[in-house]
């Protein structure tokens, strides 16, 4: 495999680790409670984990070179989801309504229901709890994601030629 290669490969498993690293910083050290849309950016960012640490194991090199593009797509679609929800908390589109209720079959009175509704906290997907230079947690993932995607794909794309 070459350096050029081997860079990509690191790449692609470093990004989404720390981009994963600050998403679980912000929260257990910094407090910041994640929306719905904040977690959907990071199930692309496990995958890309694990592909990416696939490409260390797997022996020859097109297959190598699959797993290094594939994690560099899943680290590319977190990016996208977060330009979408940037988006949201920028106001320039209306984002996704999502409901979720609890289970009633499982024995809880209605008064215990309502006493855990009341007590989960409401965190907004179109208000952005974090922002540095006026860009949102949503969007430093969009630009490292998107940025570190293309940065792998170009060397990747430059070994080939």
């Amino acid at each position: 495999m070459s350096s050029t290669q081997s860079r990509a490969r690191l790449i692609a498993l470093l990004l989404p680790l720390l981009l994963l690293a600050g998403a679980w910083g912000s929260q257990l050290i910094g407090g910041l409670v994640p929306c719905e849309m904040c977690h959907w950016q990071r199930w692309p960012h496990y995958a890309a984990v694990l592909v990416a640490a696939f490409a260390f194991i797997v022996p020859g090199r097109s297959s190598k070179v699959t797993m290094i593009v594939a994690a560099a797509l899943l680290v590319a679609v977190s990016g996208l989801i977060g330009v979408f929800h940037a988006g949201v908390e920028y106001h320039w589109w209306q984002g996704i309504t999502a409901c979720s209720t609890m289970a009633t079959g499982d024995g809880v009175s209605t008064d215990e229901m309502l006493r855990r509704l009341l007590a989960a906290p409401v965190i907004r997907c179109d208000s952005a709890q974090w922002t540095l230079l006026g860009v949102s947690l949503a969007g430093y993932n969009a630009i490292l994601s998107l940025g570190g995607a293309a940065v792998i794909l170009w060397l990747i794309g430059r070994r080939a030629r």
